[in-house]
């Protein structure tokens, strides 16, 4: 019981760090635009297959380093020419345009990659097992990816709350005029901020690809449950997002791993069914089976008892 608790911990803290790099993009460019960008796991998906296209020519550091500045730089490019266009016009026009954008990405990926699933692998700088426990191998590429996670989690957090960086792109969202009195380029900066957003997606998916596989699905596969991760943590709080990645995470980790069903929880809660009752399926159900709704649940929780998100101050 032991080793299953902790290889399940160990699971759901890789895959909800995997989140968070995801997660962390749309929460800055929320926090500091008010937009929420609904292509941002476009993004991710288009930094896996440039770093799997890369990676065939210089490996595997090289799309990792390369990858993300392509995708911050069209992000960047889709804020200026594209995203201020309809920034004018409302939220509505912002969430629309990047509705279609989603599937326009989408279509390019099909476009020039195809829609078979890509060979994408994990370097084999570190193809070996981090250490052995409980005679299982946890693997020195997923001891990567937490490092990595953690590692963007201080590096924003550091700079948007303790550098003079940080405090121009805050001031530039609530007094924008004033940041601009004072000699910044207040519409340049917002496309940097997007930019970097997208980047951090781009990292994401550079990150994701060999583990979770490269394949076109994979935007709409992770587009829903960070869209949640955002909502749950508090619209625009990245400490918030970092702790719901986690929650979320650990969450369907646990339910994977539970040997459990319906008949032990229903039963522990007191409830039970007569054979001819509609909701006697429920008995059947096993938590592995209900993993993927939970984090729905979870957020049907937070609204309500919570409405602005375990650490979120502003209703938008």
């Amino acid at each position: 019981m032991n080793e299953v608790f902790i290889f399940a911990t160990l699971n759901g803290l890789v895959t909800g760090l995997l989140l968070f790099m995801l997660a962390s993009g749309l929460t800055l460019i929320f926090s500091m635009m008010g937009v929420l960008n609904f292509a941002h796991a476009s993004f991710y998906m288009l930094g896996a297959y440039i770093a799997y296209t890369v990676s065939g020519y210089i490996g595997f550091w090289g799309g990792l380093l390369i990858a993300p500045l392509l995708v911050g730089a069209l992000g960047a490019g889709v804020e200026r020419y594209g995203l201020r266009r309809v920034h004018s016009y409302g939220h509505v026009a912002e969430l629309i345009f990047t509705f279609g954008l989603a599937f326009l990405i989408e279509e390019l990926v099909q476009f020039f990659w195809g829609r078979d699933t890509k060979n994408y692998q994990t370097p084999e700088l570190l193809d070996f097992a981090l250490f052995t426990l409980f005679g299982q191998e946890f693997s020195a590429y997923r001891g990567f990816m937490i490092a990595i996670s953690l590692g963007i989690f201080a590096a924003l957090y550091v700079v948007l709350t303790r550098s003079r960086v940080g405090i121009i792109i805050q001031a530039s969202i609530s007094h924008p005029h004033t940041v601009a009195n004072l000699g910044h380029n207040v519409p340049f900066i917002f496309m940097c901020v997007f930019g970097a957003g997208t980047a951090l997606a781009g990292v994401a998916g550079v990150i994701a690809g060999p583990v979770l596989t490269t394949f076109p699905g994979m935007a709409v596969v992770l587009g829903s449950i960070v869209y949640i991760i955002v909502v749950i943590g508090g619209l625009g709080s990245l400490p918030g997002a970092f702790i719901a990645s986690l929650l979320v995470g650990l969450l369907q980790s646990y339910a994977i791993a539970a040997d459990a069903g319906m008949p032990e929880l229903l039963e522990w809660l007191g409830v039970s069914f007569e054979r001819s009752h509609p909701l006697n399926d429920l008995w059947t159900l096993k938590l592995p089976q209900i993993a993927p709704v939970l984090p729905y649940l979870l957020l049907i929780l937070v609204l309500i008892f919570k409405p602005t998100g375990l650490m979120g101050n502003r209703e938008e």
